[in-house]
């Protein structure tokens, strides 16, 4: 079965959201540190951790 990763972490990050209940500031912190972390110098090792 083939799940597409956005759809994957869209329902990762609703379940995490509705079960653990996380500050709305944090969710915040994270989604901007992660999306100004791929647009860095670090991407590549970054790229090559997750693979």
């Amino acid at each position: 079965m083939d799940v597409p990763l956005w759809f994957a972490l869209l329902v990762v990050g609703y379940l995490g959201v509705k079960l653990i209940r996380p500050p709305w500031w944090l969710i915040a912190v994270l989604l901007l540190g992660g999306y100004l972390l791929a647009d860095s110098v670090l991407a590549p090792v970054i790229n090559t951790a997750v693979k």
